[in-house]
């Protein structure tokens, strides 16, 4: 027990006795292990990320070797607070409710959180399975003419062209929905 001024606490510093903090940040540095992980799932309490993008993080960090963080990754997996499959589903599931975009874009996006190409592909398939990229892109210009107008000139058709194109939508779909943008504004 302790009184109210922490006498106990004084006391066993000036035994030479360490405080509860300093057995636990000793304990932590003797047991690697244990550091990777509480650090592993600070990081996955943030914000949910692959496999890769969590292993790039934690070996920055610079204080644990690759085989710490390989043990680490691997239960984290047998838990399941690590899975790719799921993270690039949920991820772009997300981006393509919140704006529209095609698929090359996302797969850019998952590429660079460090999501192998065949999760990719499969999390692709899977979303643009429930929302077509055709719709996707409808809804994208429609979104552009609301804020730019329909193109006037070439110039004009130029600009919307390249900003499908960064959305990530593919070459013959933009073309075919440029040229029937063109046809109806001709017949109007």
């Amino acid at each position: 027990m302790r009184d109210a001024n922490g006498s106990e606490v004084k006391e066993r510093l000036a035994r030479g006795k360490r405080t509860t903090g300093e057995d636990e940040r000793e304990q932590m540095s003797r047991e690697p292990a244990k550091r990777v992980m509480k650090a592993a799932l600070n990081i996955l309490a943030s914000r949910s990320c692959s496999e890769g993008h969590l292993r790039d993080r934690l070996s920055a960090k610079g204080w644990a070797e690759a085989g710490v963080i390989e043990d680490c990754l691997k239960r984290l997996k047998e838990l399941g607070y690590v899975n790719d499959d799921l993270f690039a589903k949920s991820y772009a599931n997300y981006r393509v409710h919140s704006k529209p975009l095609g698929r090359a874009r996302l797969a850019r996006e998952l590429a660079i959180k460090k999501v192998s190409r065949n999760t990719i592909d499969g999390a692709l398939d899977l979303v643009f399975d429930e929302v077509p990229e055709e719709t996707l892109i409808d809804r994208a210009i429609a979104r552009r003419m609301r804020t730019h107008g329909r193109p006037g000139n070439r110039a004009a058709a130029k600009r919307m062209f390249d900003h499908l194109a960064r959305l990530g939508f593919e070459y013959d779909l933009i073309v075919r929905k440029l040229s029937d943008l063109r046809k109806n504004t001709e017949h109007e």
